[in-house]
């Protein structure tokens, strides 16, 4: 797989939707209806996501998604069309219309930096403004950081599995077309290298890679006249696919078109184990030493972890990837958690919590840090109601995790993306080192409570 050197500035605005207005649910909208009916739709309100149990022998989270739900925000607009069909389908009333026809999101929103890892309980993302702004964006922001987060985890996984060894993302025929794209995003975020995914390399500046499969083999007469074609055509660089009839005779003939300058083989089906071990042999025979090896065939994390032994030099993801390796959600809800006790904009802020035994939810907006031992490893999430005791404002003003990402309807938090990228690998090496471990297991800190009243 021939990798572009570097990622490449994304364009300002890349392939922006029109408007994110209806990637919500039906109910968000009769709940603003019944709200401004009945006079509550202006309470100041706080909303918080979170996740109540990570998925099942997951030690972590990983927070990403974060910039794209920035640009749903900006982008969340009720246009002429859409809301002439909210109104003939009887979804909402002119009235209503008439509100949302001048929405714009004009509250504030905290969270944990996108690449940032989260525990059960961890205040995610917190949205205050009136009920009628906030509670709109309730679907669009979960759908994004519900997916995302959890191709993320799963591609943290794989790249600490890995060991060091480039991850290739190659999973964009394994789900649907723009999920596609954000799971290369996602996965970039949580340290994979390139993806084969172009419009993720025009969108987001992801560096890209790819060469050709087994079709482009079957297409000539011969193995030869396939490589030679392919060698002609990219340079001996690149990657030559030797698993589609017999991969020793491959390997001989790839060398023979190539050279010893030759790029890489891959190798796609069979024991990989035994024949990462086979082609490095006869690679190194036939001079080719700098050769890399870049193995796929339905990989996650189990799968290179078992490789760590083998002379790879790359592994490309494809379908566990994009699935989250069997958790393609992370369960994060979006619940309101406060709101004012009148209409006056000075009204002071009252925690709110549905009573549930098996949906528990705390009260109160949120402040969280991650509490290091003397080695400056994490050893405890600690979250709490504001404002924080007086004992641990000080670790909270020089720990805390929730950082501005719109004040007052405009975005303050936008970043690089590779900014995002070293937060996490930052944010990782600060956790305990049986993180990387793929055994099942709690989550590798606990979360501890602080509440008080607001």
């Amino acid at each position: 797989m021939d990798e572009t050197p570097g990622a490449v500035a994304a364009p300002a605005d890349a392939a922006r939707a029109a408007s994110t207005a209806l990637l919500t649910d039906h109910y968000e909208l009769t709940m603003l209806q019944a709200a401004l009916r009945g006079g509550a739709a202006h309470r100041r309100s706080v909303f918080e996501v979170f996740t109540r149990r990570l998925p099942e022998g997951r030690r972590y989270g990983v927070v990403a998604g974060t910039g794209r739900v920035l640009d749903a925000v900006e982008d969340f607009r009720f246009d002429r069309e859409r809301l002439e069909f909210l109104t003939r389908t009887g979804v909402i009333d002119e009235t209503t219309a008439g509100w949302l026809a001048d929405y714009r999101f004009s509250g504030s929103i905290h969270g944990y930096p996108e690449g940032e890892v989260y525990f059960p309980g961890s205040p995610i993302m917190v949205v205050e403004g009136s009920f009628a702004e906030a509670v709109l964006l309730e679907t669009v922001i979960l759908s994004i950081l519900n997916h995302d987060s959890a191709i993320a985890a799963a591609a943290s996984r794989m790249t600490h599995a890995a060991a060091g060894r480039p991850v290739i993302e190659m999973g964009s025929r394994r789900t649907h077309e723009q999920a596609a794209v954000a799971a290369a995003r996602a996965a970039y975020v949580a340290g994979f290298g390139p993806t084969s995914n172009l419009e993720a390399g025009y969108r987001y500046g992801i560096p890209t890679a790819g060469t050709s499969a087994h079709a482009f083999t079957l297409l000539h007469d011969t193995e030869r006249d396939a490589f030679t074609a392919q060698v002609t055509a990219l340079g001996r660089g690149t990657t030559l696919l030797v698993d589609t009839y017999d991969v020793r005779e491959a390997v001989r003939t790839a060398v023979e078109v190539a050279g010893p300058d030759l790029g890489a083989v891959r190798i796609d089906s069979g024991d990989l184990l035994v024949f990462a071990h086979r082609v490095r042999r006869q690679l190194d025979e036939l001079g080719a030493r700098d050769t890399r090896i870049v193995v796929t065939s339905d990989l996650d994390e189990y799968a290179i972890a078992a490789l760590a032994a083998a002379p790879v030099d790359r592994y490309g993801v494809g379908t566990a990837l994009v699935t989250g390796s069997g958790h393609p959600t992370c369960s994060m809800v979006y619940k309101l958690v406060a709101r004012a006790a009148s209409d006056d904009p000075d009204a002071p802020l009252l925690p709110v919590a549905k009573l549930s035994r098996n949906k528990p939810s705390v009260g109160g907006r949120k402040w969280a840090y991650r509490r290091p031992d003397a080695d400056g490893v994490a050893e405890a999430e600690v979250v709490g109601a504001v404002p924080p005791p007086p004992e641990l404002a000080a670790e909270v003003e020089r720990h805390g995790l929730l950082v501005p990402l719109v004040r007052d309807g405009k975005v303050v938090g936008r970043e690089p993306l590779q900014a995002a990228r070293e937060r996490h690998r930052r944010a990782f090496d600060r956790l305990p080192m049986s993180a990387a471990q793929l055994s099942r297991g709690e989550p590798v800190i606990p979360t501890e409570y602080h509440l008080g009243s607001e």
